[in-house]
Order: structure tokens, then sequence, then C-alpha cells
């Protein structure tokens, strides 16, 4: 079982010379860190985490493990200790079954993705993109998910004597007990009635736009970070779905008749997009914003993933690779090429020049070649 290096204390004797010859031989006592409490669900009969107050700024980040086996050397984990312990809400998920598993297609069985194949049995966990259903819904509990890199929380609503559940992928610093809303069927009766019969989109946006709760864009100030978002109106989520990934909105193209329609929004890699008025988002990040500085420690938590490894073409046969056979370290005076035959270096392009995305404001910014390096070094 893996341990982290929490502080250890020494027992403590009246004897001196009894302490320092016990030294090497009394086992060491652990500390736990303190227990923040837990809040029991009378209705799924399960223990939740409750709200916790936020990070300091110094706070480790990442846990490790003391060196008791090879593998546990060089393991580091992001700290998620608000994660729920116990198993998933079954209703909400299916087995994962087939030949996709092993990158095989249904029809032929041959490998048509490779380096796939094995690993530890899952359950796909049913993720509402849409967020159709309006009203507050309660966040039982904040859990992990083995078939994506954020987390998911599991909401729950009730009207009358009934009560329904779904999954969302979950906002970084969302806890449970929080309370979130859909407003993409419109604003309710009861904000209304609250805001006084006003219009004004900076008062509604103070009482909407809030971490968790999913808007219409033209609902959602300029500057907002956003995640989940949709490109098409009527779908669910599409972008920025993975750990620490977000958008922010730029502008929503109010004072451009022709423009009037869609809302120009920047993705994490610099790009500029334009996307429908009605399309779905998400208020704030998604979670497990330090998923990234992860360290697997060896190559067997790789296949538990159901990563198989990579073969060098070098390492190959002939008859399995351009790159193989021969005697020593040769690919046989051969441009470099991946498995099918395609340039792979040397900046060869793959995509035609006809095919613009018009959605695309501004493309993100790519690295230069040498020749684009040279070219911009003269004109200068």
């Amino acid at each position: 079982m893996l341990q982290p290096r929490f502080q250890i204390r020494r027992p403590v004797f009246c004897c001196r010379c009894f302490h320092t010859f016990s030294r090497h031989l009394l086992p060491t006592e652990i500390i736990p860190p303190p227990d923040p409490g837990q809040a029991t669900n009378q209705t799924l009969n399960v223990q939740s985490q409750p709200g916790q107050e936020p990070e300091e700024k110094n706070a480790a980040i990442l846990r490790t493990y003391k060196p008791r086996t090879p593998g546990v050397r060089h393991l580091k984990r992001p700290i998620n200790d608000h994660l729920y312990k116990g198993r998933a809400y079954l209703p909400l998920t299916f087995a994962r079954k087939g030949q996709h598993i092993g990158g095989r297609n249904s029809h032929t069985g041959k490998i048509t993705v490779r380096h796939r194949g094995a690993g530890a049995k899952r359950r796909i966990r049913i993720i509402d993109y849409q967020r159709l259903e309006p009203g507050k819904h309660l966040v039982e509990r904040i859990e992990h998910d083995p078939g994506r890199s954020a987390h998911i929380a599991l909401l729950s609503r009730t009207v009358g004597q009934t009560r329904s559940y779904s999954y969302i992928v979950a906002p970084q610093g969302m806890r449970a007990g929080e309370e979130v809303e859909s407003f993409r069927q419109g604003i309710p009766d009861h904000l209304v009635r609250e805001l006084g019969g006003t219009t004004d989109a900076g008062m509604i946006a103070a009482k909407t736009a809030s971490r968790g709760n999913c808007l219409p864009l033209h609902m959602i100030p300029p500057g907002t970070v956003i995640y989940n978002v949709g490109l098409k109106k009527g779908r669910g989520a599409q972008l920025c779905r993975s750990a620490g990934t977000y958008a922010t909105v730029i502008s929503r193209n109010e004072g451009d008749p022709k423009q009037a329609m869609y809302v120009d929004v920047k993705l994490k890699s610099g790009e500029v997009r334009r996307i429908h008025r009605d399309c779905c988002a998400t208020i704030g990040t998604a979670s497990n914003v330090n998923f990234n500085r992860r360290q697997l420690g060896k190559a067997g938590r790789k296949r538990w993933l159901g990563i198989r490894p990579t073969v060098r073409g070098v390492a190959m046969n002939a008859s399995d690779h351009p790159h193989g056979g021969g005697r020593g370290k040769s690919k046989g005076n051969v441009h470099p090429v991946s498995i099918w035959g395609q340039l792979t270096k040397s900046g060869y392009k793959t995509r035609t020049k006809s095919n613009i995305n018009r959605y695309v404001v501004t493309p993100r910014p790519r690295s230069e070649g040498k020749k684009a390096k040279a070219k911009k070094k003269r004109a200068a």
C-alpha cells in the first residue's frame, strides 16, 4: 500500500539509553493529516466531503511517496483529498466492452489505432454535456473518472417526490454542497421578479455568471473564463473538456449587425474562434489543473491505462516499417517517414490550403520553419 510522506513522530521513553537502543527496532508512527470532517448524504447513503477553505499560496500540489519499491520512487500524483472514495452512481454508468479497447474495428478485427490494448476494467460515466434541465442542482460529491483527466460532479435535483441525478465535468474549486443552475432555457421567472423586471445585462450576469452555471454565450460578459464550450446550437459541449483547459469570451460583436449572431472566444491554444451566440458554455476552468504535472513512476502503470509500448521503426523488420531491416541502426538512407510511408519531418505540410475554417478569426500561433525564420530575418 502506498504511504505518503507525512510527518513522522518517534516514540518518547523515559529512559534515554533505551530510546537510543530502540531507535531502529520499534516502528515509527505516521501522523495522518487533519480530517476536515465528513457529511453524510441520507439519500444515497454515502459520505461526501464538505466545502473546504481555499488552498494556500505555497501549498503542495503533488504528493510523493517513500521509495519502498522502485516503481514508487518517481511516482507523483496531484493532491485531491476532496474526491469521493466510493464507487460511482451505477445507473449513470455502463461497462466498457468491445474490440475498440484493443484499437481494432468491429467488422474486420484489424488494428486501426496502434498502441492501445488491455488495461484495467472500467465503467464509462454518462456525462450531461447539454445541461438542458433548468432549476437548481445540488452537488452531491466530486468523483474521479478513469475515462477522462478532469473530475466529475454528481448533481441531484428534487421536484416534488422525485429526485434525478446527473454527472457534469466539475469546475476547479467546486466542492460538495454547492448549488449550480442551467440557464439554457432562459431566465427563470423568480429571477426576473427578483431583479424587478429589469433587462440590464450587467445585473443579469451578476446573478447568473457564477462557477458551475451553464449559460448561452450571449449571456456571458466579455472577459469571463469558461469551459465546456459548444460548437453548434442545440448540442452539447465539445471544446475545453479536459483537465485544466479553459477559454475566454473576447467579444459579443454587439455593434456589428453582420456578426451579431456570433461570439468571439479565445481558446487556450491562442486561437480565436467565432461561435454561435446560442451555444452553451460553463463558467470556470475544468478541474484537476495539475494533471499534466503527474509522473506515473513505472511502465506498468502505463499498461494499466490501456496504453501499449511504442516501438521504433529502426528496430523493426523491413516488412513491418520503411525504416526496418539492414545491419545495425540504419534506416537505409530513407527520409523519415511514418509506418504508412508519409513524410514526417522537414516541415512537410499535410493540410490542404483550400479547406479553410471560416469560423477561425485568428489561427493559433505555430512554430516557424527554417525558411520562414530566414525570410523574416532578411526582411528585418
